[in-house]
């Protein structure tokens, strides 16, 4: 039985030990399948499939990357292009029939401001915050999902956004930082 504790932390969104020699090996297990998968999606995809609690009806163009695939859910007709990332050291909660468009960023890894917490030593660490995108969702290229956001049903990021806040649902966001620019 591996110690969980530094798993239940990370998850929590409290400061952990990324180093942690169980977090390592799940980061280790998902990054070789990611690998696989980019090297041919359909002999990766069960793979994939499991490590995501068994992920139905979802395409991903390879090339993909995400750091543990146990905290990445995706629901029903989920597509993105390729280049997607995926920092999932907290749940990243994706609705049905939500389209990402090529090389998006989604983060829910973060690190202290304070400088001393982002140096190795006893008190290092960093943590992360959960990101939820609603259902008929499409963001596009190039766009970035910040750690702690939440993406209403039905709106659309637009190309280059940066998402630093919440977004409602039946928008469309666009910027840096991203901003309401249209009701939809």
């Amino acid at each position: 039985m591996h110690d969980l504790t530094e798993w239940n932390k990370m998850i929590a969104g409290e400061l952990y030990l990324d180093r942690d020699p169980y977090l390592t090996s799940l980061r280790e297990k998902a990054h070789a399948a990611c690998r696989r998968y980019n090297r041919d999606p359909q002999e990766g995809m069960a793979e994939l499939r499991a490590l995501m609690g068994g992920a139905e009806e979802f395409y991903i163009e390879p090339d993909f990357f995400c750091d543990y695939l146990a905290n990445f859910y995706v629901g029903r007709f989920f597509y993105a292009n390729t280049g997607l990332v995926v920092l999932d050291t907290c749940p990243v909660t994706i609705g049905d029939h939500v389209m990402v468009g090529p090389q998006v960023g989604i983060y829910t890894a973060t690190h202290p401001l304070d400088f001393r917490l982002r140096r190795p030593g006893p008190d290092y660490g960093e943590y992360g915050k959960p990101v939820t995108i609603g259902d008929d969702v499409w963001i596009g290229g190039h766009a970035v999902i910040n750690p702690g956001v939440t993406i209403g049903s039905r709106s659309v990021v637009a190309s280059g956004a940066v998402v630093t806040k919440d977004v409602p649902d039946d928008v469309a966001v666009g910027g840096n930082p991203a901003r309401i620019i249209k009701r939809l």
